[in-house]
């Protein structure tokens, strides 16, 4: 989003926290799975993964088809300086394997589901393969400039808490524990699109922050986790496009929910498109309006 011909939004905002616009999917050929982006249905892959056979064409992941990554996050850190956190992010081992199951996007979800009953050891063997490239990728991250990573496991919330449970959260835990071992100082932010339901349970991934959606009220989410994590969040994407008067309210509201300490004031899930500029701008401003002591 750029203010004026060649302005980054770096320039524009001066966040605190920067991140380089990518995708979830990025590092999947580096493992061994091909992927399109088609303008109307989205990513695309052509050969999903649903048996044993399939399984064979995966590989440990190859970091240096994924250098330009490295080569973003340095040029970005050396940019910004000591000014701003430079972002890292990737997605939880469930909700990349639901592309690789699936094909592409998806609105039920049905065939990994049922394969978690049909042929749950090929989708424990596929989610096993994720979750080492993921955590190589994050300490790659890592060594090429980024001082946080965030783990999204955004269709996460389309399993019932039991099946997440199953399917979800032991692999995140290993990704987050691996992660700690090597890199110990890097602080984790976890995010679930429609986490209402799995606040608690997100919580013992270890993780050291969670992100809250929209949909969750701040307070009733920092009551139910408790004082030693923070959070992050949670304004409603589509407050940017009320006026300016009723933005600055829900800001006030969500951060006097969420208290002067352990909290990342965000929006509930990204940027939403045709957002007013303006309204971008005003969030910055009125972020940095508070004073705490």
């Amino acid at each position: 989003m750029d203010d004026a011909p060649g302005r980054k939004p770096w320039e524009a905002f001066h966040p605190d926290g920067v991140i380089i616009f990518s995708d979830i999917l990025t590092p999947l050929p580096a493992f061994g799975v091909p992927f399109d982006i088609e303008e109307v249905r989205g990513p695309v892959i052509q050969s999903p993964i649903r048996d044993e056979d399939a399984l064979k064409t995966l590989h440990p992941i190859d970091l240096e088809k994924l250098n330009f990554v490295g080569e973003s996050l340095n040029i970005l850190r050396h940019e910004v300086g000591d000014k701003a956190a430079v972002l890292g992010f990737v997605g939880a081992p469930w909700t990349i394997a639901t592309y690789i199951v699936e094909g592409g996007t998806t609105r039920t979800y049905t065939t990994i589901k049922s394969m978690c009953h049909t042929s749950p050891h090929v989708l424990e063997t596929l989610l096993s393969h994720i979750t080492e490239a993921i955590t190589e990728y994050v300490v790659y991250q890592v060594k090429s400039g980024a001082h946080c990573i965030q783990i999204f496991d955004s269709w996460g919330g389309q399993l019932p808490p039991h099946m997440w449970e199953r399917w979800s959260k032991p692999y995140i835990k290993q990704v987050v524990d691996a992660v700690r071992k090597k890199c110990p100082e890097t602080p984790l932010v976890f995010y679930i699109n429609g986490n209402g339901g799995l606040l608690e349970r997100m919580k013992d991934t270890g993780v050291d922050v969670i992100g809250l959606d929209w949909t969750v009220d701040m307070a009733d989410g920092r009551s139910r986790l408790g004082p030693e994590i923070s959070v992050q969040g949670n304004v409603d994407p589509a407050c940017l496009f009320s006026p300016l008067a009723a933005l600055t309210d829900e800001i006030h509201r969500v951060v006097k929910c969420a208290g002067p300490r352990g909290h990342i004031l965000n929006l509930g899930h990204g940027v939403l498109v045709g957002t007013p500029e303006e309204a971008v701008a005003h969030f910055f401003d009125v972020a940095k309006s508070f004073k705490f002591d």
